[in-house]
């Protein structure tokens, strides 16, 4: 192969490479474009969870805690007051259903701002065998993500498990010496005792990734107190998601996989669903791909090119005016239901706050991330106020 052709061959490879990355990210709309970069400062977090055979317990604390996680992210303000864009990865590791080759490592989601794609693979997720392999699946992830070059950007990993952090041929040291190179935080939790995550190195990890270390109860049940507000916030999740304007090729799909991630969360409990419905109501909870109003908000024009046979039943035979006016009608219609929501949520948080039961509190997933996250926010001028 000549020089010439040497070189175009490894553009075009950097190219689709780029490509690739950049679809993990943000899913195509109906038109094959992808929506608008997100701008402004944003909160990156990649979650790498163990799902070898004795870890269903730190699975289902990640189901039943995924949306209390988002909500707190969600509430964090930028230095200028608004609010950071929150992408989210999920990998799982040290399960030998998936390939050796691969490290018993595999990517569910790429960094997304799809809740609904994360909730989804979540409860997909089925534990099985056990290699872990931590340093291995730290760089996987650093290699694999669309992670920022900006400074600005709060970028995290959090990786739980509860075998030697030493395990496979990849060192955690080298890995985190990468992520320190990127500009990503490691943080680790040890399922298990402090004591014996920290002779397993889970410490040392994450005192070289410049993150916090963590221990946590895996089998521990999540705590829910039900509120005066809970069906109020029902009700109004019920009118949210009627506000939603499927099109394209996936679009009804989509929208009913919304409704399926309610009844995920509902499985729990019933304050779990209304935690979803709470992340259903922040700027967190984004579907540009596939619903017409969060389209509309990224590029009016959309609703000009969407074809009607990818379009409901209620607006087919609609002209391209009658098209945008029910479009801003729905738009009004959601942050009318959105504000309210938040509104009950901060009645609702303080009565939880109020009658949480005392011996509630830490040894769980969220908690332990969650304080994580807003020490480590301080440092890009993140707070919550």
């Amino acid at each position: 192969m000549n020089p010439l052709h040497f070189a175009i061959r490894a553009v075009l490879t950097v190219s689709l490479a780029c490509t690739f990355l950049t679809a993990q990210s943000q899913p195509l709309r109906v038109d094959g474009t992808t929506p608008k970069p997100e701008k402004g400062q944003s909160i990156m977090l990649a979650l790498l969870l163990d799902t070898s055979n004795s870890m269903d317990g730190l699975i289902d604390q990640a189901k039943s805690q995924l949306w209390k996680i988002v909500n707190e992210l969600s509430a964090s303000r930028c230095e200028d007051g608004s609010h950071p864009n929150i992408l989210i990865s999920l990998y799982e590791y040290g399960n030998d259903g998936l390939p050796s080759s691969e490290g018993y490592i595999r990517q569910v989601v790429g960094l997304t701002t799809d809740l609904d794609l994360i909730s989804e693979k979540l409860f997909a997720l089925r534990t099985n065998g056990g290699n872990e392999f931590c340093g291995q699946v730290i760089r996987t992830s650093l290699n694999q993500l669309a992670w920022s070059a900006s400074s600005a950007d709060l970028k995290l990993i959090f990786i739980a498990g509860n075998e030697p952090f030493t395990q496979g041929r990849i060192g955690y040291q080298q890995s985190c010496a990468l992520a320190k190179e990127k500009g990503v935080v490691v943080n680790t939790i040890f399922c298990g005792n402090f004591d014996e995550g920290i002779n397993g190195e889970w410490k040392r990890g994450a005192d070289l990734g410049g993150g916090t270390y963590m221990s946590i109860e895996q089998d521990r049940k999540t705590v829910y107190v039900p509120t005066p507000f809970d069906d109020r916030i029902s009700q109004l999740n019920d009118q949210l998601n009627n506000t939603y304007i499927y099109y394209g090729a996936s679009g009804e799909s989509r929208k009913e996989q919304q409704q399926l991630q309610d009844q995920n969360a509902a499985n729990y409990s019933r304050a779990n669903k209304v935690d979803r419905a709470v992340s259903k109501s922040s700027h967190a909870y984004k579907n540009s791909s596939w619903d017409l109003v969060d389209a509309a908000r990224d590029d009016e024009k959309i609703v000009d090119k969407v074809r009607e046979e990818e379009l409901p039943q209620e607006m087919k035979g609609m002209t391209v005016e009658k098209r945008k006016v029910y479009v801003q009608q729905k738009a009004a219609e959601r942050k009318r239901i959105q504000q309210e929501i938040q509104t009950l949520n901060q009645q609702r948080q303080a009565y939880i706050a109020e009658h949480m039961p005392a011996d509630a509190a830490g040894g769980q997933l969220d908690a332990a991330m969650l304080r994580a996250v807003r020490e480590q926010a301080r440092l890009k001028k993140l707070s919550w106020k």
